[in-house]
C-alpha cells in the first residue's frame, strides 16, 4: 500500500501556522490573568474565553460550565483574592493549543476565599502554594481551565490540618521554587525509631 506524499511547502506552511498559533497562546493566557488577578472583572475575563467554557478547580470540584456558571463563579468568588496575591512562575509549556502554566501563588488569608477554603473564615497565616493550571484553547479563545494544587498543604498552612499527618504546608512552594532543598521528610518522619 503506497502512502501519499504531502507537498513539503503545504507542510511547512501547516507547521508554521500551528506555531504562529501555539506562539500567540501565552499572550492571551495573559490577558485573562490579568482579567482575573488585576482588574478582578468578571466580564473581562469571560470576554478572553470560548461560547461554552468550563473551569474547575479539581482539588474541590469547583468552578462553573458554560459562559453563565463560570461569569457567576468569577464573579461570586474568584474575585476573593486577598490584596498582598502574587503569582511566582516555574514554567510554562506551550504546544498544540494548550498552555500549561506552574506558579507558586502567596497570599494571605486575610479575606473570605471560596475559591480556595469554602466557608473557612480569615485565618491571617500565609500560604505559599504550587499551583498547575492546565488551559485548553478554542482558537484564540479559552475553552477550559484545570486548576490543581494539594489542598492538603492548604489546610496545614492555615492551621486546619494536623502536621502529624502524612502532609506538608508551605514546604510544597518552597520545593518547587527551589529544588535542591532536601526531600523525602514525611518518609522519615513515618520511620520506625
Amino acid at each position: 500500500m503506497a502512502s501519499a506524499k504531502v507537498p513539503s511547502g503545504r507542510v511547512a506552511r501547516v507547521v508554521d501556522r500551528a506555531r504562529h498559533h501555539d506562539e500567540t497562546l501565552p499572550g492571551a493566557w495573559e490577558e485573562h490573568i490579568a482579567s482575573e488577578f488585576a482588574a478582578k472583572s468578571p466580564d473581562q475575563a469571560i470576554a478572553t474565553m470560548a461560547e461554552d467554557p468550563y473551569v474547575n478547580t479539581v482539588a474541590l470540584m469547583i468552578g462553573g460550565r458554560g459562559r453563565d456558571e463560570v461569569r457567576a463563579f468569577y464573579a461570586d468568588h474568584f474575585s476573593q483574592i486577598p490584596p498582598d496575591t502574587e503569582m511566582v512562575p516555574v514554567s510554562r509549556t506551550v504546544g498544540q493549543g494548550r498552555v500549561v502554566d506552574e506558579f507558586v501563588l502567596r497570599f494571605t488569608h486575610t479575606i473570605r476565599m471560596n475559591w480556595i477554603l469554602p466557608g473557612v473564615p480569615p485565618t491571617g497565616r500565609r500560604v505559599e502554594l504550587p499551583v498547575v493550571v492546565v488551559v485548553q484553547f478554542d482558537g484564540d479563545k479559552l475553552a477550559h481551565e484545570h486548576i490543581y494544587w494539594d489542598q492538603a498543604s492548604v489546610l496545614v498552612q492555615v492551621g486546619l490540618l494536623d502536621r502529624f499527618l502524612p502532609v506538608l504546608g508551605g514546604e510544597t512552594a518552597a520545593q518547587v521554587l527551589d529544588p535542591t532543598r532536601p526531600m523525602n521528610e514525611l518518609i522519615r518522619r513515618a520511620a520506625p525509631a
